[in-house]
């Protein structure tokens, strides 16, 4: 690795390493009071007269880094510098052997024997990649042989006990480390993500960047490092979100990683990238056949990252321990490339103290700052301060923006400067709720408010007409419970359909109460009073013989306590749950959404639940019990269909009250919990079955009682009579007495009161026909007396010539004899 501008540039080496090489003390800013002044150039000896000193170079001509392309002819130009003088070195002549490196440690390693093992004899090696160094450096140590690196920046290069000879005229690559600290604070970001190629100088760089950021309170959310196939790792940076992006690796990796990044759309107004400043000018233009990007893909790609690079020419134009000041130098440089075109690239000054910051500017299509960037210059970072000098209002004000408007301009700097506010270092996550629909609450809310005035009406209906005999035999006290419940169940609607939208987080766990309280006690007073009706019809009524007693004695309070059981049963379920696990307001996470516009946030949708820590274990207790009750239920409603009953004459229209509940809650308990997640699905299921069941029950119990024949005309005789119609139809509001003056008999109305007459005028029947049997035996005796008479008096009759019985005179039919025939007329 090595410095030099996006034209490969070099430093001006040679004068440090030759006095090193001399053994004189180092001198590193030529700013500073305490260097000697220059010595007057005086003639040189001639060449014959002095003696040869080799330099062995490896230069990087390709690859990763080819940064020799502007080091060789610097060098060459120092060379030429140093022998012309005779206060340094005067009695030698320094000469440079030099090889392509293709800043490959492999072809490194070839090149360096050959210099060793191949006279002449050199005296120091001068190699420039980080990693060609590296290598250079550690075996050099072997032969006791000083290694000066013009281009290395690898931080691993700093252990003297590893490199004891190593030395470098170019700084650290830590040194980019506070200014990019530097910029995070400048403009709040909290949140950066690397990428890096995997090699020494990159990992040691990153590792020192990552101390820096801890302390500035930074953090570096994710960390990617590639060896040949940055794929991979760029999909990772797109798919965890990152925006402020630093990327450490070679030139040819760099457009690598580009390609990847256009086809994968991490860059844009979302996007800040962070590159390595000596990269050779449109780095990301030069043709590489391992990528399969345009040049306009990767324009795209590359527009409006930011580089950090050491300033290569002194800005405050003093002369340098070569006598030169900066633009002396520029001048000097100028000529010599265009004695020798052949020998491209850049130039470079001994690194001082500070950073250039560049924000390439490709829509510009012109150029800003020296050594012919295509970007702009924002900012100088001084090190000697730790302070930045701003420049990016006067960069985007200078005249290298003359005629272009704003919007051309590069667009993270226009949205930092301009609209005073930097890219997000993350996406800016809006948190949602989702609430449920207001016309399906609204609508639900209107059919639970007519399902309560209905309840309410059946309730008075019932209360009033309570004297009413089949009213009375409906056991009116349960049927008014059932109305009650379905009113509370009914109720429960409103603080199921409440969240966020109407009320705040400190009211929620009281609606999570009111509606866990509300359809406790609804259901257990609506389908405990119908469960009650079904189980004593079956336990008194189905074993006629066994209970006859009970049937007679069979009290309304025992009812009335199954029902207390039922209730205080739920009562103190709910009071141990709301004492020992309370409801209370829970948030559900969903996975984020991006917005139909095309702006830098990303949608959380929540939504808000009533749970508790057990809530699993609390409903499994609570469906559990009800579960057994609606399958009791469904069984006693089966078993006690044909059941006839005069104590509860309603008690087939509670059957099927109670199977079309029954039939709902074991259906929508199941479908809600798997529907939780979707708030108007889950509140039209629950809601919805609790307004269906409750209407089916309010209308089976109280409109048409189906135990209760119609007292109409034989022909008419299999109508059921509903009971509200047939009290407003008929006008039967009379009292038991009253309906009795008017019918002749009010138990003739149900089939109790038809069994016992059918049973008495049975009784009846049996009597006549006893005394009709006592006629007949006395009938028959006294036709026995006379048929002894009249034998008496007539001699037997001769027998028929024929051969058959003797024929007598024809007898006359008797008045009193009697057959078969006649027999059956006595029954009628």
């Amino acid at each position: 690795m090595g410095p030099g501008a996006p034209s490969p540039r070099v430093g001006w080496p040679l004068p440090l390493l030759v006095v090193m090489a001399a053994g004189v003390a180092p001198v590193w800013a030529s700013h500073s009071p305490h260097l000697p002044r220059p010595h007057p150039r005086v003639p040189p000896h001639p060449s014959s007269e002095r003696r040869a000193v080799y330099i062995g170079a490896l230069f990087p001509m390709s690859g990763g880094w080819p940064g020799g392309q502007a080091c060789q002819p610097a060098v060459e130009m120092a060379l030429e510098d140093v022998n012309s003088r005779r206060d340094i070195l005067p009695d030698y002549e320094l000469k440079l052997i030099h090889h392509d490196s293709k800043c490959d440690p492999g072809q490194a390693t070839k090149y360096l024997y050959e210099l060793l093992y191949n006279d002449p004899i050199k005296i120091i090696l001068m190699p420039g990649c980080s990693s060609v160094s590296t290598l250079v450096a550690e075996a050099a140590r072997m032969w006791n042989l000083i290694v000066l690196s013009y281009g290395s920046s690898s931080p691993a290069l700093s252990n003297r006990q590893r490199f004891p000879t190593f030395f470098r005229t170019h700084p650290s690559a830590t040194l980019h480390n506070p200014t990019r600290v530097k910029l995070f604070e400048k403009w709040g970001w909290k949140k950066i993500a690397t990428i890096q190629q995997t090699t020494e100088v990159f990992t040691s760089t990153l590792d020192d960047l990552e101390e820096r950021v801890k302390e500035a309170g930074i953090e570096i959310t994710f960390r990617q490092s590639f060896f040949s196939d940055p794929a991979v790792p760029v999909k990772n940076l797109k798919r965890q979100d990152a925006r402020i992006i630093v990327g450490l690796f070679y030139e040819t990796e760099a457009r690598k990683v580009f390609c990847e990044v256009y086809k994968e759309r991490l860059f844009g107004k979302k996007y800040v990238w962070f590159l390595i400043g000596w990269y050779a000018d449109n780095w990301f233009k030069i043709y590489d056949p391992s990528i399969n990007c345009t040049v306009d893909e990767m324009t795209q790609a590359v527009e409006g990252h930011i580089t950090t690079e050491i300033v290569m020419l002194n800005p405050a134009n003093t002369r340098s321990i070569s006598n030169m000041t900066s633009q002396e130098f520029v001048e000097k440089l100028t000529k010599r490339l265009k004695r020798h075109p052949e020998e491209t690239g850049g130039f470079q000054e001994a690194p001082l103290a500070y950073d250039a910051i560049w924000a390439l500017a490709l829509a510009l299509n012109k150029t800003s700052g020296g050594g012919g960037r295509s970007g702009v210059r924002l900012e100088d970072f001084n090190y000697n301060n730790q302070t930045i000098t701003d420049q990016i209002y006067r960069a985007m004000n200078s005249s290298s923006f003359e005629g272009v408007s704003v919007s051309h301009r590069w667009k993270p700097i226009s949205s930092l400067v301009l609209r005073g506010s930097p890219p997000a270092d993350q996406t800016l996550v809006i948190k949602t709720f989702r609430f449920l629909s207001q016309k399906l609450f609204i609508s639900v809310s209107v059919l639970s408010s007519l399902g309560i005035v209905l309840a309410v009406v059946c309730l008075s209906f019932n209360i009033y007409n309570s004297h009413v005999r089949y009213i009375q035999n409906s056991q009116p006290n349960l049927n008014n419970l059932t109305a009650v419940g379905c009113s509370l169940a009914l109720a429960a609607v409103f603080p199921l359909g409440l969240d966020g939208y109407h009320i705040g987080r400190n009211q929620f766990p009281f609606v999570c109460q009111a509606r866990l309280w509300l359809l406790g006690l609804g259901f257990s007073l609506g389908y405990g009073s119908m469960f009650t009706k079904i189980w004593w019809v079956h336990t008194v009524f189905t074993k006629k013989e066994e209970k006859k007693e009970w049937r007679k004695t069979l009290e309304p309070w025992k009812l009335y306590a199954t029902v207390g059981l039922l209730v205080g049963m739920d009562v103190l379920t709910l009071a141990i749950w709301q004492i020992v696990d309370p409801l209370h307001r829970t948030i559900e996470t969903f996975a984020k959404e991006e917005p139909k516009e095309d702006i830098d946030v990303s949608i959380l949708p929540q939504l808000e639940h009533c749970s508790s820590k057990k809530m699993n274990t609390w409903l499994g207790i609570f469906y559990g019990y009800k579960g057994l009750l609606l399958l009791l239920g469904i069984f006693l409603a089966y078993e006690t269909k044909s059941v006839s009953t005069e104590k509860i004459n309603d008690h087939r229209a509670v059957g099927m009250a109670i199977y079309n509940v029954a039939v709902l809650c074991l259906i929508t308990a199941p479908v809600t919990m798997i529907l939780s997640s979707q708030q108007d699905a889950a509140f039209a299921f629950a809601s919805l079955a609790i307004v269906f069941s409750s209407y089916i029950t309010l209308v089976v119990l109280f409109v048409p009682k189906d135990s209760i024949p119609c007292p109409c005309p034989p022909s008419s005789s299999h109508t059921l009579c509903p009971q509200m119609r047939r009290l407003i139809t008929r006008g039967e509001w009379q009292s038991e007495a009253q309906d009795t003056m008017k019918t002749g008999s009010s138990t003739n109305n149900n089939e109790e009161e038809k069994s016992r007459l059918l049973e008495k005028e049975n009784r009846e029947l049996e009597k006549i026909i006893a005394e009709k049997e006592e006629r007949v035996s006395e009938l028959r005796h006294q036709l026995q007396s006379r048929q002894q008479l009249r034998s008496r008096r007539h001699p037997p009759t001769p027998p028929d010539p024929s051969g058959g019985l003797p024929r007598g005179p024809p007898e006359p039919p008797d008045r009193l004899s009697c057959d078969g025939s006649r027999v059956h007329l006595l029954y009628k």
